[in-house]
This record gives C-alpha cells, sequence and structure tokens, in this order.
C-alpha cells in the first residue's frame, strides 16, 4: 500500500482529506435538496444555486475554500428561498 501512495505522490496526484470527502458529501446533499426545492417552486436561481453546489467541489481542490465557497453558496439558496 506504502508503494502505491508513494507512486501516486510522485506522479503528482494526492488522496483528498477526509474533512474534504466530508464537506463534499454534504454540500452535494443540500445541492439536491436545494435543486429539488427550486424546481418543485419554481425558483430557478435556487435551482441554479443548487446545481453549483453539487458541481463546485470538483473545481476546487483546497479544504479551506471547499468550506468557504460551500457555506457561501448555502446562504445564497437560503436567501434566495426564503424571498417573498
Amino acid at each position: 500500500m506504502d508503494n502505491i501512495i508513494a507512486t501516486s505522490n510522485a506522479l503528482g496526484l494526492t488522496l483528498p482529506t477526509p474533512a474534504y470527502l466530508v464537506g463534499m458529501l454534504i454540500f452535494s446533499l443540500i445541492g439536491i435538496v436545494a435543486y429539488y426545492k427550486g424546481k418543485a417552486s419554481k425558483r430557478p436561481t435556487v435551482r441554479w444555486l443548487g446545481l453549483a453546489l453539487m458541481l463546485f467541489p470538483y473545481a476546487v481542490s483546497a479544504t479551506v475554500w471547499l468550506y468557504v465557497v460551500g457555506i457561501g453558496l448555502c446562504g445564497a439558496a437560503w436567501y434566495y428561498d426564503h424571498q417573498g
């Protein structure tokens, strides 16, 4: 197993941290909920924010930025969902 990890590190590949994987899972699940809630309530902004929550972890590699962007997108989805 150490040989596989050493080979992947030599190729420039690193494994994500458990905190990154948990964040990716949480924000993706929140994104699914926001997407379907936006679709059901006919709010396209919430729907697009839900899609962004599902897909942005693939574009962000740092754990800190994963949580910063995820919390920001969650806040935006909550704000637009609760606008009258």
